[in-house]
């Protein structure tokens, strides 16, 4: 299948090598060029605009910051479904691998299928034998980090039609190890925040245990080996321990990354009435490290956010 791309980041780059790798034809554009450029020798074609990619490409994936880059590689003025609608016959799928709200998802899916609807009448379309033209949006956002890009086991979260889901499953099976179908369009998004809500409260936790064996005097380092097969064991202990008590290491995101999706959270359990004090508390400790300039940092500041200097807050 020839694919397209958007966003070869830290995450999507090495799905794009796995899409190769699996044969697929693969089409990238990036804000910077050079991102995409780097992927040539590996095999990707390089395209000016979103816009080419539709022209060219039966499914368009997209891996980008937040909503407002969603909606900008999509529909504007290059994007994805921007220009004469009669030149989508080819496009049937946007796989939306951004963490974006849900709300937000349903709203772009509704605009793109009214676009392909349009495109459906007009007389291009019918002379290359489309009838009822359609584009599926699938909000399909992943778990498993930087690691799980590279390795290709991607923990991927899916909404939209059971059959579009079917469709692009193959495709997603190159750099996933499980996809799931968790309902409508929209329903991936909500899974996501799901993911993060946990995910930001054991971080959180793992940073406070961190911090209270320093200032016992332990070496927080054996915290990996001494609660190993215990309850308190996870990939995320056995990843973010060494990121908090060594220096040097390669980020694997920004702080930035999980205050976005944790304000999201909290917009979403207004909208919908969800008492989430944990999520709460976290969400403000990620406001103050965004205020003491940790916004960059690597997603294990929040070590940085409790490592207040002893004598300096009355303690």
């Amino acid at each position: 299948m020839e694919i397209g791309f958007c966003g070869p980041g830290l995450m999507g780059a090495p799905m794009i090598r796995h899409l190769l790798r699996a044969g697929h034809t693969v089409h990238v554009w990036n804000r910077t060029r050079a991102k995409a450029e780097a992927l040539v020798a590996e095999g990707a074609r390089v395209a000016d605009t979103p816009r080419e990619l539709a022209r060219r490409c039966e499914a368009v994936l997209l891996c980008v910051a937040d909503a407002a880059a969603v909606e900008d590689t999509v529909f504007g003025a290059a994007g994805l479904l921007s220009g004469d609608t009669a030149e989508l016959v080819r496009l049937r799928w946007i796989v939306d691998h951004s963490s974006i709200p849900p709300a937000a998802t349903r709203a772009f899916a509704q605009r793109a299928a009214a676009l392909a609807a349009s495109s459906a009448s007009t007389s291009a379309a019918a002379q290359q034998g489309v009838s009822g033209a359609r584009i599926g949006w699938i909000d399909a956002p992943v778990s498993g980090g930087v690691a799980g890009a590279n390795a290709g086991t991607l923990a991927v979260m899916a909404g939209g039609t059971a059959s579009d889901v079917a469709a692009v499953e193959p495709l997603l099976d190159a750099y996933a190890s499980r996809v799931t179908h968790m309902g409508e369009v929209g329903a991936g998004q909500t899974a996501k925040l799901c993911n993060q809500t946990i995910v930001t409260a054991t971080l959180a936790a793992i940073a406070e245990a961190v911090s209270l064996a320093q200032r016992s005097g332990l070496d927080a380092a054996k915290l990996t080996e001494g609660l190993a097969g215990g309850w308190a064991d996870s990939v995320l202990l056995q990843t973010f321990v060494p990121r908090m008590t060594q220096t040097g290491l390669e980020p694997i995101g920004a702080f930035r990354t999980f205050q976005k999706d944790i304000d999201t959270v909290a917009a979403t359990a207004y909208e919908t009435g969800t008492p989430m004090p944990v999520s709460s508390t976290v969400q403000q400790l990620l406001r103050l490290g965004a205020a003491m300039g940790l916004a960059e940092a690597d997603l294990s500041a929040f070590i940085d956010v409790l490592q207040t200097p002893r004598g300096t807050s009355g303690g």
